[in-house]
C-alpha cells in the first residue's frame, strides 16, 4: 500500500485529504508543520508528500530542499499545494523538487489527478 503524508497547518484540508486517499487504498498520515514533516520523513520516507505553500513555519523551497536530500527523497512524489495560480513560484516550486501542483480548493476529482499522474494512484 502506498503512503502519502499531507503537510498543512489546516487541519480542515489535511482530513479532507486524509479521507480521500483512504478511499483509494493508499495510506495517509498527517503533519501540521514542515519541521513536523520532516521529522515524520526522516523515520520512514513516503511514496508521497503533498505540501502546502502558505505554512507559518518557513520557506517551502527550504523544505522541498532539505525533503530532496534525505535518504529516499529523491523517489518520493512531491505535490505543491497551493491557492494561487502564480507561475512564477509554480516554476520555483518545481526547480526545488516539487514534481507537480494542486490548486485550493480542491474536489476529489481534482485532488486525486496529481496522484495519478505521479503514479501514486
Amino acid at each position: 500500500m502506498k503512503h502519502c503524508l499531507i503537510v498543512d497547518d489546516s487541519n480542515s484540508i489535511r482530513k479532507v485529504a486524509r479521507r480521500i486517499l483512504e478511499e483509494v487504498n493508499v495510506r495517509a498520515s498527517e503533519a501540521g508543520s514542515r519541521t513536523d514533516a520532516l521529522e515524520q520523513c526522516s523515520d520512514e520516507m513516503p511514496d508521497c508528500v503533498i505540501v502546502d505553500w502558505m505554512m507559518p513555519d518557513g520557506e517551502v523551497m527550504k523544505f522541498l530542499t532539505k525533503l530532496r536530500a534525505m535518504p529516499g527523497g529523491d523517489q518520493t512524489k512531491i505535490i505543491y499545494l497551493t491557492s494561487e495560480h502564480d507561475e512564477i513560484n509554480l516554476a520555483r516550486a518545481k526547480r526545488n523538487g516539487a514534481d507537480t501542483h494542486l490548486m485550493k480548493p480542491f474536489d476529489r476529482e481534482a485532488f486525486l489527478r496529481p496522484l495519478v499522474e505521479t503514479g501514486v494512484v
